[in-house]
């Protein structure tokens, strides 16, 4: 009975020996071994032996990125207006002995060190401004906690504003101002429109006065060249009757023809003149109608005859 007593404790050290001395470290993890109280070494992933009663596991570190939640403050701006900001804020931690022996608690520490840095940089920008500065306030936080926590061997990758919350009075008058630059923005646009349409339309009066001068000019220029061609070709068409008429009375019976018809027009012409007017001024010889009719027509001949023209009364 001793002797399976004695087995059985013995068993219970070995277990508790083995419990000691072989560690298994998970993936993207490290422990932190201290031997007799001082630092020993860092166990990366994977099994591992440990001296028992001399080697003790003494912090274990998450390599892990981490999202850490930065509680909502109170921060007041370059204007004098407190605003509520909170963020999350991811970091690693790179050298698991720093983050172990350089600060007590790091977490702690840099959440701390966020609410702060972030007041400063709030504080320097107008309310208005705070919302479409979001993206310095991170770049300045971020760079701020890099700075302090290298020496603690962790690595600060980002840092988010999540919300900016004014007062109610202060939202109420910024919806105010808001809406009023919309209406206001809206007159301008209004009044450009306007203006822009009495340009459009003074524009296209004045296109229409040019293109109907234009028009006007060109019927004119048109109308002109037609007018000169047409009296080219009444005059080119009297030239041509002229010449006709001079080539007939040169042929045979040409001459009767002419004596002809200078009778009929003295007649059709005398009694037109008598037709229309009450009172007629008649020459002495108006009834001797053939010494008028033998007057033109010896003017008519000696047109056609060569040299100069015989007088009369000269033989």
């Amino acid at each position: 009975m001793g002797a399976l007593v004695v087995t059985f404790v013995l068993a219970i050290l070995v277990l508790i020996v083995l419990a000691k001395t072989a560690v298994v470290v998970p993936q993207q993890s490290a422990y932190v071994v201290e031997r007799l109280g001082r630092y020993s070494g860092t166990l990366q992933a994977g099994f591992h032996i440990l001296m028992p009663f001399v080697d003790v596991i003494r912090y274990r570190l998450s390599l892990k990125e981490s999202a850490i939640d930065i509680p909502a403050q109170v921060c007041i701006t370059r204007d004098n207006v407190q605003v509520g900001v909170d963020g999350v804020l991811y970091l690693k931690v790179l050298n698991p002995e720093r983050a172990s022996y350089g600060i007590a608690d790091y977490v702690f520490a840099i959440v701390q060190l966020a609410q702060t840095t972030l007041r400063s940089e709030v504080g320097k920008i107008d309310l208005d401004r705070t919302f479409e500065e979001r993206t310095n306030i991170n770049t300045a936080v971020v760079s701020e906690l890099d700075k302090a926590s290298e020496p603690w061997g962790v690595k600060v990758l980002r840092y988010e504003i999540k919300n900016i919350t004014p007062p109610g009075d202060i939202l109420a008058a910024m919806e105010k101002q808001m809406r009023a630059e919309r209406e206001k923005r809206a007159v301008i646009l209004t009044s450009e429109g306007t203006r822009d349409a009495v340009i459009n339309t003074a524009e296209g009066a004045k296109q229409e006065v040019i293109k109907a001068s234009e028009a006007r000019r060109q019927q004119q220029i048109n109308e002109a060249e037609g007018e000169a061609a047409a009296i080219l070709a009444v005059a080119s068409a009297t030239a041509e009757g002229i010449a006709r008429v001079a080539r007939a009375i040169k042929l045979d019976g040409g001459f009767e023809a002419v004596q002809l018809r200078v009778a009929e027009q003295y007649i059709g012409q005398f009694g037109e003149l008598a037709r229309q007017t009450n009172t007629v001024v008649l020459p002495a010889n108006v009834a001797d109608v053939g010494s008028m009719i033998t007057m033109a027509l010896q003017m008519i001949r000696q047109q056609p005859q060569a040299g100069p023209a015989v007088p009369p009364g000269r033989s």
